[in-house]
């Protein structure tokens, strides 16, 4: 009589199956590299926009970080705190300048109806426009020599096309951007006012010394 095989191989592997789903589930498991969802390769958020810099307490006690060109071509004196073409007269643009009066500033060129001159500038800024309530002229201003201070590079370094990254977020969510570069180590970017908080905004965001914040206006020390 011939035996007939059994059924016993089968089951030994269904036996098996289980084993096998196990040891599939734990080998994902150690191939998987735990990230923080709130962190980049620049050290900091990966959606600063996310939540965004913090609000400016505004209007605020400023003074022009150097000294200011004050342009009016008829329509209104603006304060320029970007760039200035070198022309004759000199041709700039920016927010308005109130309580503006020319008459009690006669260290200043005119040809025209333009008018011109370049001030240090104490004021109350609203984040549109600054409210003149003193300015001195470059002929009498006394600029104090003073050490900068640089921030340390980024340790370790930000790959360029991160920098370049961070230039074009910063020039979409900072308030009173005027413009954002990347440099070679780090990023300039350019606010009409700053009293410290994007600057440690920026740190806590991109890590410190990613963020180079150069503001026109600071706050005036009490």
């Amino acid at each position: 009589m011939t035996a007939r095989p059994t059924s016993r191989p089968a089951l030994r592997l269904l036996a098996l199956a289980p084993l096998v789903v196990l040891l599939a589930a734990c080998g994902g498991e150690d191939t998987t590299v735990a990230r923080d969802p709130g962190s980049s390769g620049a050290g900091g958020s990966s959606d600063p926009s996310a939540a965004g810099p913090p609000a400016l307490t505004l209007p605020a006690q400023v003074r022009t970080a150097n000294l200011a060109m004050v342009m009016d071509t008829g329509k209104g004196p603006e304060v320029c705190l970007g760039p200035i073409a070198e022309s004759w007269p000199p041709q700039c643009s920016g927010p308005a300048l109130l309580d503006w009066d020319w008459s009690a500033q006669e260290m200043h060129e005119r040809q025209g109806r333009t008018r011109w001159g370049s001030f240090a500038i104490t004021g109350s800024w609203d984040g549109e426009a600054l409210a003149a309530t003193d300015a001195i002229p470059a002929a009498l201003y006394d600029v104090m020599a003073q050490e900068p201070s640089t921030p340390p590079d980024p340790d370790p370094p930000v790959p360029a096309g991160e920098l370049r990254r961070i230039a074009e977020e910063l020039q979409e969510v900072l308030p009173g951007v005027q413009g954002t570069y990347a440099a070679e180590t780090h990023v300039l970017a350019d606010v009409f006012y700053d009293d410290g908080s994007l600057q440690e905004w920026a740190d806590a965001t991109y890590g410190e010394g990613v963020v180079r914040l150069l503001a026109a206006m600071v706050p005036v020390k009490s």
